[in-house]
């Protein structure tokens, strides 16, 4: 099939930030996109060749979006997995898969697949309510300090609570949820594989992820990561194992905690381009979006190795009240050689919205490192 200036369409669910990269991409490569998302400002509304406004959960919605499109894939989780089953019955090419998305959506599931595969996870079990969770706890059944995540709905650090006492407990929410161990966990890493029809498969750089304690949103990603050659090559084979295991076409992000004792255990994986790998826009031979549409396309990978170490930084409101975004001293990096700002295009800034980041790159990593945490404590986004 015949992909850059035809006919061909390219059908991405979902119009944020991910779906803005990729779309520079595919302009460079003159392919045709068509975008759903339900805010019709969406970063992607303005630079892709067909944007429409729906529901992305809607079963009527993502079947009327992918009907004149060719490949089907996402930059977001939260799909209706109902219709692009649907779809991929009816000859649709969809990547990553709705068994996939399907898994991925429930972190029970997610858990639950990691321990069918004899894939390396914390020890978890699965809860239908809170009075389950009461009861155990009651039967001296759960440890604490232990972690509590919702099966369903969670996102950058949403659904996710560290559980002290049983005071904690009972101020859960009443849903589906597990409950995993506390882990001592020494580093947080990530690795990114992508992976194409025929089977071709490539691993990114693994990173350092640093996370913030409070709104435990990543703020920096440091790559490479620091972290013996052992480890990484752990690290390499666990995330290879999990994109074979869910049979994954684009990528897969993997991150992993390596703990105190220098075990790798698999915290959660995304089948998308991920916040770990915006630095290989600067930092690789082949950026995250590249790769992810080389591997939906079923066309040769890109080398994922990496030109220059470097640091990626999260730009995030800092707004209590929602307003029109503020960058605040933004304008002293352009002095700064190697910094390369992304502003995502969202006009409203609230608390931990994600609206940008900015990556450094240095030969020496120690001096991006440096770079990058001044530029965080100097550059603020407000309303």
């Amino acid at each position: 099939m015949q992909f850059f200036s035809s006919n061909f369409k390219l059908g991405i669910l979902g119009g944020g930030q991910l779906g803005k990269m990729l779309l520079y991409d595919c302009r460079r490569y003159d392919i045709f996109t068509k975008i759903m998302d339900p805010n019709k400002n969406a970063p992607c509304s303005k630079i892709a060749d067909e944007f429409i406004v729906g529901d992305l959960t809607n079963y009527n919605d993502v079947i009327n979006f992918c009907e004149n499109v060719d490949v089907i894939t996402v930059e977001i989780e939260n799909v209706n997995v109902d219709a692009l089953e649907f779809l991929e019955n009816n000859g649709k090419k969809v990547f990553p898969s709705s068994n996939t998305l399907r898994t991925i959506q429930n972190k029970s599931k997610q858990k639950d697949f990691y321990k069918k595969n004899n894939l390396p996870t914390s020890a978890y079990k699965n809860y239908i309510n809170l009075d389950a969770i009461i009861n155990d706890f009651n039967a001296g059944k759960i440890q604490l300090p232990a972690v509590w995540k919702s099966a369903e709905f969670g996102y950058d650090g949403k659904g996710v609570k560290i559980i002290n006492t049983l005071d904690d407990i009972k101020s859960l929410p009443n849903t589906h949820c597990l409950i995993e161990d506390k882990v001592e966990i020494k580093k947080e890493i990530s690795v990114i594989v992508s992976r194409n029809e025929n089977k071709e498969e490539a691993c990114f750089p693994v990173v350092e992820m640093e996370f913030n304690p409070t709104s435990n949103l990543v703020e920096y990603i440091m790559c490479p990561a620091d972290i013996s050659s052992d480890l990484e090559t752990q690290a390499y084979e666990i995330a290879l194992k999990t994109a074979q295991c869910f049979n994954s076409i684009g990528l897969l992000a993997v991150e992993l905690f390596i703990t105190k004792n220098n075990e790798i255990l698999i915290n959660e994986v995304a089948p998308r381009p991920h916040n770990s790998g915006h630095h290989t826009i600067e930092c690789c031979l082949t950026s995250q979006f590249d790769q992810h549409i080389r591997s939906v396309l079923n066309l040769s990978l890109g080398d994922t190795g990496m030109k220059i170490p470097g640091i990626m930084v999260n730009l995030v409101g800092e707004n209590e009240i929602e307003g029109d975004v503020f960058y605040k001293n933004i304008e002293t990096i352009f002095k700064i050689p190697g910094v390369s700002a992304h502003i995502y295009g969202k006009k409203k800034s609230r608390l931990n919205r994600k609206m940008g980041h900015i990556t450094i790159v240095n030969k020496e990593i120690e001096k991006a490192i440096e770079i990058g945490k001044k530029i965080k404590e100097l550059i603020k986004v407000t309303a």
